[in-house]
């Protein structure tokens, strides 16, 4: 509910929580209704604003965008005001226009406690629903008759909780003795799906052979709404109930006595409407992304184990040559290797298809010092900045590219001291990765031109950054030492 309604005439902390539950009765009824449901409330007695607005799932709503929060005064919504002012009579419905398309204007006074009115909940249908609902059976437009009188007194308990109702879904209208008395086509269509060919009018719930009446038992008994998913014939149907309590003949008779007996009598539940929704096919489909999924997994689990195995393969080779520049070859190809098995081992692990950046780099970090740093140099390495999500082959290429520039400051600009430090900064500017590793080792040499460099490690970066992450790679001296800086368009997370 918009807090402007705060700020309106008269009303106090039990006539906001009136309001509240009306608000919670206004979606489930702009969906069976087919119609915006706007809730007014007086700012002053020229200005009247709106406090609340629910759109339909079942049809294409009447306003294009939320209301809440709109004031209008008199000129704008007579109806409304004549309903707040309590001048109304029994004249509630209207025609109008609204953005510029004929409509059918409902509008039906909220009271407090005490019997005074706080608000109109005005109910607005487009001209051809509205003809549509008219050559409905007279049964179904009692109960949204009934459906709006209960949503204006904030009687539909539970209502907040059910999810929408859509346009493929279907609708039921189950009496007392819990026979059929309307169902709509699509409800008629979903019911022969599980092998109910006959028409469901007349018919009582016992001979249906479903769990129709496990949903409006509680609905009857306990005056709430309720949802629950069941299984009919091999088909998944998300069901939800709701109450339609009715002014009988008998209460209409006493209706002069005592206004708590007529309030009493009134909350009788005369009916239950029954929404149905088939969801079987979505549900199949999200049972073919988990296994898929699992698949994904695994292969990403298998590859990481067989990365790690061909390192394992590698170091064993490191270990027993007798040439000290083909034990560093080997160990950087080991360290290549293992940071792409960072990122499938994430992907292994991880639901989304999104990976840690700064995740990926403390495990890169890790390995460097393991397997890298000698035991007599103090390096520090430090990592920075904000943590940022990377689709698979991004997080993959970024792995390699941290590997290759924290191994270039290691081997070239600390090489022959004993200790140092790194900092590791990542960060989002303008949609773009920033990714930067800053050393205060001995700098880049006079003649150093980044375009030419026969490094391996900057050739791999450089391949990296410009064919895969289409982005920017640019390395210089700094005043105590080198910083190199990635910039590239951040990929859509879960990605490909």
């Amino acid at each position: 509910m918009d807090e402007v309604v705060y700020q309106c005439k008269g009303l106090n902390d039990s006539d906001i929580e009136q309001l509240q539950r009306v608000e919670a009765s206004m979606a489930i009824l702009a969906d069976v209704n087919r119609s915006d449901v706007l809730l007014y409330c007086l700012l002053t007695p020229e200005k009247a604003v709106v406090v609340s607005h629910s759109r339909p799932h079942s049809v294409s709503p009447v306003y294009a965008e939320p209301l809440a929060g709109l004031w209008v005064g008199p000129a704008q919504q007579p109806l409304v005001f004549r309903v707040l002012q309590g001048r109304f009579g029994l004249r509630t419905q209207r025609s109008a226009v609204a953005n510029g398309a004929p409509i059918m204007q409902k509008v039906l006074p909220v009271r407090n406690r005490q019997g005074r009115i706080i608000a109109a909940l005005c109910i607005e249908t487009n001209l051809i629903e509205h003809e549509r609902q008219r050559r409905r059976s007279k049964v179904f437009q009692w109960a949204v008759r009934q459906l709006q009188q209960m949503a204006a007194r904030g009687e539909l308990a539970d209502a907040a909780s059910l999810t929408p109702f859509g346009e493929h879904d279907g609708i039921i209208l189950v009496d007392r003795q819990y026979c059929i008395r309307y169902a709509s086509g699509i409800a008629t269509n979903l019911y022969r799906r599980i092998g109910i060919m006959e028409g469901l009018v007349g018919k009582r719930l016992s001979e249906l052979g479903t769990h129709d009446a496990e949903i409006v038992a509680p609905v009857f008994d306990g005056s709430h709404c309720i949802q629950q998913e069941t299984d009919e014939g091999g088909r998944t149907w998300i069901k939800r109930g709701v109450p339609v309590l009715a002014v009988t003949e008998g209460w209409r008779r006493w209706s002069v006595l005592e206004p708590l007996l007529m309030r009493h009598l009134a909350r009788r539940v005369q009916a239950s409407l029954i929404l149905i929704r088939d969801t079987t096919e979505s549900r199949l489909k999200e049972q073919e992304i988990k296994v898929k999924t699992a698949l994904i997994r695994e292969v990403h689990h298998r590859v990481k184990n067989n990365l790690q195995t061909i390192a394992a393969l590698l170091r064993m080779q490191a270990r027993r040559s007798q040439s000290e520049e083909t034990r560093q070859a080997l160990q950087e190809g080991i360290n290549r290797i293992l940071s792409v098995a960072v990122v499938h081992e994430f992907l292994a692990h991880e639901e989304a298809n999104a990976v840690s950046l700064r995740e990926v780099a403390t495990k890169i970090v890790r390995q460097i010092r393991q397997g890298i740093v000698a035991p007599d140099q103090q390096i520090h390495i430090t990592i920075e900045g904000d943590d940022v999500l990377l689709p698979a082959q991004q997080a993959t290429s970024c792995a390699l590219i941290i590997n290759e520039l924290l191994l270039n400051s290691i081997e070239h600009g600390f090489q022959g001291r004993t200790g140092g430090r790194i900092a590791l900064s990542i960060g989002v500017q303008d949609s773009n990765v920033r990714l930067s590793v800053q050393d205060n080792g001995r700098g880049l040499p006079a003649d150093f031109d980044l375009r030419t460099a026969g490094n391996l490690g900057l050739q791999i970066v450089r391949t990296l950054v410009q064919d895969d992450l289409k982005g920017t790679f640019s390395l210089e001296n700094t005043q105590d030492g080198v910083i190199a800086v990635i910039s590239f368009p951040k990929g859509i997370s879960g990605g490909d």
